[in-house]
């Protein structure tokens, strides 16, 4: 490990460095179902103290909007056809449906979706030492979606790093911290833990707005790797940000998604990425509080790897 940053107070890791960074991650994943990973740690008592969150019944999507158009970032937009009756395709008299259909890449860099421990491959093998060939043409044939297919509801924090540095957001190629997730909790008078759902925002959505998009494959703010060990050790059921939850460029060489490979090879732990916190984090604010009830809802969708989700918060 040398001691340059690749953004704000992150250094860079050497391959080796990252090697003894996953094997202290891996000590810390969860027993149980290995189809479940870190959802193991969302148990019944902690779903029913996260109800108690619950004071006003304000709740809002944690969703954007789908981008259907291409542009920076998103050189393969969502399709959106109408298939049924629009105007000029109406015979005018007796009963007609509207219909739609709907295309997406789950995974590009613009459009708020579910990573199902299935969709990260390193060195030949998933989460749990299974092996990548269960991945065929017709889906996954282990840890994919369907291991939420109940749903996940339970408590969700929400970490404003941006606010807590004073800034409206970090710039692309900005990392977060353990110390950074340390810093938010004190300033804001909350703590993660066992079976949470945490989410970070670094200012992402907010930025792409009001300076329009950019190419987020290419640079945008995220986790530092060393900062999924905090993760680990608190054991949160789920990780969820407005970017990528990786920063790019990549701190560690040679590796491009280290905090996928930690988190969901590794330790077991589902990520919700390009999420949008701008109707959420002024609410919390607002409250003087920063938890709430959470759910989210996967599709059931047999063999995914992930799915397009909207989150819901509930106050």
């Amino acid at each position: 490990m040398d001691g340059s940053a690749p953004g704000a107070g992150g250094p860079r890791l050497d391959l080796a460095a990252f090697e003894e960074l996953r094997r202290q991650v891996h000590r810390l994943a969860p027993a149980g179902s290995p189809a479940r990973g870190a959802l193991e740690h969302l148990t019944a008592e902690r779903v029913l103290a996260a109800v108690r969150e619950v004071r006003t019944g304000r709740h809002v999507g944690l969703g954007a909007p789908v981008a259907t158009e291409p542009g920076p970032g998103n050189p393969d937009p969502a399709r959106h056809p109408m298939t049924g009756a629009v105007a000029g395709r109406m015979r005018g008299q007796g009963l007609e449906f509207a219909r739609d259909r709907i295309e997406m890449n789950v995974h590009g860099d613009v459009d708020s979706h579910f990573d199902a421990l299935c969709h990260v491959v390193y060195e030949g093998t998933l989460y749990g030492g299974v092996s990548a060939d269960t991945l065929t043409d017709a889906g996954a044939g282990a840890l994919s979606v369907t291991a939420a297919e109940a749903g996940i509801v339970g408590r969700g924090v929400l970490l404003d790093i941006p606010a807590v540095r004073g800034v409206p957001w970090l710039e692309p190629g900005e990392v977060v911290t353990a110390d950074d997730l340390l810093a938010a909790e004190e300033a804001q008078g909350v703590r993660f833990g066992p079976g949470d759902l945490l989410f970070v925002r670094v200012g992402h959505r907010r930025r792409r707005h009001e300076l329009g998009p950019w190419d987020a494959s290419e640079s945008r703010a995220g986790l530092h790797p060393a900062a999924v060990t905090l993760l680990a050790e608190r054991r949160i059921a789920v990780l969820g940000s407005d970017s990528n939850n990786d920063c790019a460029p990549s701190p560690v060489d040679g590796v491009g998604f280290p905090v996928h490979v930690l988190a969901i090879h590794d330790l077991g732990l589902p990520l919700l990425d390009y999420l949008q916190f701008e109707e959420l984090a002024p609410l919390c604010a607002a409250e003087g509080r920063w938890s709430f009830l959470c759910v989210v809802a996967p599709l059931r969708l047999r063999g995914g790897t992930g799915c397009p989700v909207n989150p819901v918060a509930v106050l």
